[in-house]
């Protein structure tokens, strides 16, 4: 009970009933779990591992994800945001570990870069923190509406089936995303206030139930699955430290501090929790510590899951609680082999269903942050729609960046990084910088993000 003297609990850190808190927490784990295990299938494949290797990829991987995800929601010490965001592998170091992995040492330089590179965002972590003021409402807005978009190709590949998949673009994968899209607005619609919070949950377990008499999923790695695995330091030899390899890795950890200021503000919006300078350095100083666990358990970066930002905004679900119950499940799902396998069965299609209303959701958070943004005689309408298009332009047209460096590759070939570079450049340029006689006159933050009228004292610097 909270006594009269003090504030209600807010949102973010009640507790729900322990139903409702493995349901929730089971949503938030089939909504990432996809993705989670993408980055260690790609980059074992790549390198042509056996099949026990990307096993033992995946359980390590799911196993981290759980970790790093109770470390940033719950918090230790002043290592995590304490919001409800998920952890997995960034898809920004997919590339440069391919390439590590394959021409620059192995598995043991991939891990060697991964720990410096989780070092380093430990270290830049306070500095991130301090650029806070830089992302105005005119900025997260814009950032939040590009991982929406961004991430909606993502939700229509699963749709069609998968990227590789025999019978992408099937009309009965199509049909089977599109019944699971009904039931999740259903549900939604129709059903009372606690089943309309797991309407994705519902949406996938009603999509999986159709899809088994159909042929749409296969058991058969279930059977083969160990029932218990433990993930073992350094299982894959000793990490060495090749120049080039952390180079590169370095490069990727600026991107996805880049990308996880973006998500936390996100979620910090959509929760009603205000994401401050100190709690973004604790955020990222997870990420970093995090990145730091994956290079010695044999598995990659982390970052915050923008997929799960959507999955909060939708079922308006804030307690950090659920996530911390969602990472407690990636926890056994690493540990149990078997389990995993379970999840990995369930076909893309009804994930894609699932996915498009999710990944939506972030895009519209974003359209409703920008509406407390002023448009009216500023360059605030160009600064939104040159970001927009440079942050779709590699989702769009993926081989875009192909003849240039790889540093630069792995910055813009990310459409949340460059948008998200783009939008605080162009904010800086247009409403920080002195304006030349005659053009429009540079707006205090405040004004840039949401249109306040206030202006600062005289003797006061701008933004």
């Amino acid at each position: 009970m909270v006594s009269p003297v003090e504030s209600p609990t807010h949102p973010v850190d009640e507790v729900p009933p322990v139903r409702q808190l493995a349901a929730f927490g089971l949503q938030h784990v089939l909504a990432m779990y996809a993705g989670a295990v993408a980055v260690p299938l790609i980059v074992g494949g790549a390198m042509r591992l056996p099949p026990a290797d990307l096993a033992y990829l995946i359980t390590a991987d799911l196993l981290i994800c759980g970790i790093a995800t109770l470390i940033q929601c719950v918090g230790v010490w002043r290592f995590g945001v304490r919001l409800p965001i998920m952890q997995g592998c960034t898809f920004a170091a997919v590339s440069p570990m391919v390439l590590i992995g394959t021409e620059g040492g192995g598995l043991p330089a991939i891990y060697g870069s991964v720990i410096v590179a989780g070092l380093a965002i430990m270290l830049l972590a306070p500095v991130f923190g301090r650029l806070l003021r830089f992302f105005p409402p005119l900025v997260t807005g814009t950032v939040i509406l590009i991982i929406g978009l961004s991430l909606l190709p993502v939700a229509g590949n699963w749709a069609a089936g998968g990227v590789g998949a025999e019978d992408f673009g099937e009309p009965r994968n199509l049909a089977l995303a599109a019944f699971v899209l009904l039931v999740v607005l259903g549900v939604q619609r129709f059903a009372p206030v606690f089943l309309s919070r797991i309407a994705v949950l519902i949406g996938i377990v009603v999509g999986l139930a159709v899809a088994v008499p159909f042929g749409f999923t296969d058991f058969g790695g279930v059977k083969e699955a160990d029932w218990l695995g433990i993930s073992t330091p350094f299982h894959f030899g000793a990490p060495t430290f090749e120049v080039s390899a952390i180079v590169s890795m370095l490069v990727v950890a600026l991107v996805t501090m880049t990308e996880t200021t973006g998500d936390l503000i996100a979620v910090g919006e959509m929760t009603d929790r205000e994401v401050k300078p100190r709690s973004l350095a604790d955020g990222l100083r997870a990420d970093g510590f995090s990145t730091v666990l994956g290079g010695v358990f044999n598995t990659f970066p982390y970052t915050a899951y923008a997929q799960n930002v959507g999955l909060v905004g939708m079922t308006r679900v804030r307690s950090r609680w659920v996530v911390a119950a969602a990472g407690g499940i990636l926890v056994l799902l690493g540990l149990l082999p078997k389990l995993g396998a379970v999840v990995a069965a369930i076909p893309a299609p009804v994930l894609g269903g699932a996915g498009l209303v999710m990944f939506g959701t972030v895009a519209a958070s974003g359209l409703r942050t920008l509406a407390r943004v002023d448009f009216q005689g500023n360059g605030n309408l160009t600064i939104v729609a040159v970001s927009v298009a440079v942050g779709m332009l590699p989702v769009g047209v993926p081989t875009a960046y192909e003849k240039f460096p790889d540093w630069f590759q792995t910055v813009m070939n990310s459409g949340i990084s460059a948008g998200c570079l783009t939008a605080i450049v162009l904010n800086l340029l247009f409403n920080h910088l002195p304006a030349k006689a005659g053009s429009l006159p540079a707006l205090t933050s405040a004004e840039a993000g949401a249109g306040e009228p206030t202006r600062p004292a005289p003797d006061s610097p701008r933004g």
